[in-house]
């Protein structure tokens, strides 16, 4: 029995996160030399060795964004000047201008922006943005045709557009100009815009390049105020709705993003907009320095009493999702009065509407969430692992939602998720999430024959389809996963920086941090892991998140944190002893200030606290034959590194015959007494982890003494 030759660990009663833990290679002799030449500390410098940045000259530019030389947006942007001349045109005639946005956070912030800032130039402009429920995303014929019969005389599309051809060449055919303005992929055939403003379609190396929606739209507005010569009083409001579209949108911070949102996020506290300011005092946020956070559900780590600033998590997780309920399941004509009033009582109004609107969305989410999971632990739970991809599809759920149903799916299961409910008995509409290896719109587009409408990206996407269609849509999306899944990515990946003691987590370290700042896509938060800590103490709170103390014992004295898991009362109660993954946060109460955790995963503890790697092993026995035995659990081994078609492998063997197999960089190694009848297996599993762990230190302690192992026969795998 494969238990009795490589036992099982004793492990809790509950379940365990389902995850991959992916630990970047800790490089120390680089990073010195790049924290001497940036003069950073050494573990900054590795982390953004950890983030692709490799030169003295790419560090100086992240860490100070501010020093970045920007090219003129009119040299990168090949129709800009078309476009601010248009506008410039449509001003200066009273020419009537209508702009159709979308209905996500990006989307209206991006409409909002470009009302505020063309209303404050002088011209006549109104907006449209379609129906979620009953037109879906992007502008289309009917709004086109509603423009023409008011007498607009130029579309502006905001973050949609592109793919949009025949609704546009229907307004060249009115004699209506447009502009479309948008950041996603681009079609194969463009639309008979105008002009066209799309980061996809500069160079690659263009600062602008990450740019979302309300990007293109704060470029167009800025380039236009500069062309009349009317700067005064516009960038400061149009840069706090920049950073908030950019930040709820999810765009990368990275070239222009990091240092206009580093800048918007210092502005919002003290914004001139009422909408700003209404938004930030109904979702409760308070401004402040350079730490802290606002987790999910009210449940905070306090603030400073001397606000500075606002966080990325600020948007992120509570003024964000505030706008974002109103696309999902209310009208987005609320936002954009929200956005652009002067009234501080309207505004005051709008944001309640919002907060309500929210709070709704949570309760649909939770509902639909816990019904989806039921229906898969019913009837999906046993086949994951030969499907290796989840399609839920249920009456009576909210459209509007189940996006963010799909995200949390996926955390759960670890598989890609296309979730969809039905309009009608004949139609079902859908969205669908995915992981690293797995492209949501190559699948998609493996699928069309079966859909309705689809569109989307690597990671996200939307579909429609005849609800006849359904089985076959399971079937091919089971068979597209199959073709570039492998049984090893269906976990949840978590990328780690590096290992950390307790000992070693303190003010001084998070101050340190800060240099990553604003942290978000493409610069995520640091995460760092700690090994054999111990759950002093655990409980739940608010809805289905786990408060503990934790405790890591060193050298005979005793280091403890608070930590928060968000949404874990599955995995309540954790077991007494793990490894966790988790960022830093910083708590402010009472004057006091503290270091507390935000759990992102655990593990059951392996077998040292300071992992031995393989590397140097594999490096010598190129040139000789490491062998050596060792005992584990009063168990005999037999263990080697050996080479097979020129490359080495590690071969554990028991006193039965089985033999383990591993090769250095995978996770998926050997098990049997022959390669041919040998199956595959996990070995970051603990039970073969830990018998990995016992021979790379039996190897390293024979191969520190400088001789040879007894003779053994060789492993027969």
């Amino acid at each position: 029995m494969l238990d009795q030759v490589f036992p099982k660990p004793a492990t809790s009663s509950k379940r365990l996160p389902n995850q991959r833990w992916q630990i970047y290679p800790q490089q120390p002799e680089f990073a010195q030399k790049l924290a001497t030449i940036n003069n950073i500390s050494p573990i900054i410098s590795q982390l953004l060795i950890n983030r692709g940045i490799t030169t003295p000259e790419a560090a100086q530019a992240f860490l100070d964004p501010e020093s970045l030389i920007l090219p003129s947006p009119l040299e990168d942007f090949p129709d800009l000047a078309v476009s601010v001349e248009l506008l410039q045109q449509a001003i200066a005639t009273k020419a009537k201008i209508a702009i159709c946005g979308d209905y996500d956070a990006d989307g209206m912030t991006s409409t909002a922006l470009l009302l505020r800032s063309l209303r404050s130039l002088g011209a006549q402009v109104n907006y449209a943005i379609p129906s979620r429920m009953h037109e879906g995303y992007g502008i289309n014929k009917r709004i086109v045709e509603e423009f023409h019969s008011e007498g607009v005389e130029l579309i502006l599309t905001v973050d949609n557009g592109i793919s949009a051809f025949e609704p546009i060449a229907r307004a060249r055919e009115l004699g209506v100009k447009v502009i479309v303005t948008d950041h996603h992929d681009i079609p194969q055939k463009l639309p008979p815009a105008n002009a066209i403003l799309n980061p996809k379609l500069i160079a690659e190396s263009s600062p602008y390049r990450g740019v979302a929606g309300v990007g293109v739209a704060y470029i167009l507005a800025v380039s236009l105020a500069q062309q009349l010569g009317e700067m005064k009083g516009l960038v400061s409001p149009m840069l706090a709705l920049f950073t908030l579209g950019t930040i709820a949108d999810l765009a990368p911070l990275t070239g222009v993003n990091r240092r206009w949102v580093k800048r918007g996020l210092k502005q919002l506290p003290k914004s001139h907009l009422p909408g700003i300011q209404a938004l930030i005092q109904m979702a409760g946020v308070q401004a402040r320095g350079e730490a802290g956070v606002q987790g999910e559900n009210n449940i905070s780590f306090s603030s400073p009493s001397s606000p500075k600033s606002l966080k990325p998590e600020d948007i992120g997780f509570r003024l964000g999702p505030r706008i974002n309920a109103i696309g999902r399941i209310g009208d987005p004509q609320t936002v954009i009065e929200l956005l652009t009033t002067d009234d501080m009582g309207i505004a005051l109004e709008r944001a309640m509407q919002c907060e309500q609107t929210n709070t709704r969305r949570q309760q649909l989410c939770e509902e639909i969430e816990q019904e989806a999971i039921a229906y898969v632990e019913t009837e999906f739970v046993s086949s994951l692992p030969q499907d290796r991809i989840l399609v839920v599809v249920q009456p009576n759920w909210h459209h509007g939602v189940i996006g963010i149903v799909a995200s949390r799916l996926l955390e759960r299961y670890g598989v890609p998720v296309f979730i969809g409910t039905y309009e009608d008995e004949q139609l079902i509409r859908g969205s669908a999430r995915g992981i690293p290896e797995f492209n949501v719109f190559e699948a998609l587009e493996y699928c069309h024959d079966l859909l309705g409408k689809f569109g989307g990206h690597k990671a996200a996407g939307g579909f429609s389809l005849p609800a006849e269609n359904l089985p076959t849509l399971r079937w091919r999306l089971c068979e597209f996963a199959n073709q570039c899944l492998e049984p090893q990515h269906l976990k949840p990946l978590l990328k780690i920086d590096a290992q950390v003691d307790f000992s070693e987590i303190n003010q001084q370290l998070y101050q340190q941090l800060n240099a990553l700042h604003p942290c978000g896509m493409d610069n995520p938060d640091p995460i760092f892991w700690t090994s054999q800590v111990h759950v002093v103490e655990q409980q739940t709170v608010g809805k289905g998140h786990i408060k503990l103390t934790l405790a890591q014992n060193i050298n005979d004295q005793q280091y403890k944190f608070k930590a928060i898991a968000w949404r874990w009362r599955d995995y309540f109660p954790l077991p007494s002893q793990i490894d966790i993954a988790y960022k830093l946060r910083e708590n402010h109460f009472n004057g006091n200030t503290s270091i507390e955790l935000e759990l992102l995963g655990v593990r059951l503890p392996q077998v040292n606290s300071r992992r031995l790697s393989p590397d140097h092993l594999f490096y010598n026995s190129s040139t000789q034959t490491l062998k050596s035995k060792f005992q584990l659990n009063q168990r005999p081994y037999t263990c080697g590194i050996y080479q097979n078609a020129g490359l080495p492998e590690l071969r554990i063997k028991n006193s039965q015959g089985k033999v383990l197999v591993m090769h250095p960089g995978r996770t998926i190694g050997l098990l049997g007494t022959n390669r041919e009848d040998a199956i595959e297996v996990d070995i970051s599993q603990p039970q073969y982890d830990s018998i990995i762990q016992a021979a790379l230190q039996a190897l390293s302690n024979r191969n520190a003494e400088s001789s040879n192992a007894p003779p053994t026969k060789e492993c027969g795998l």
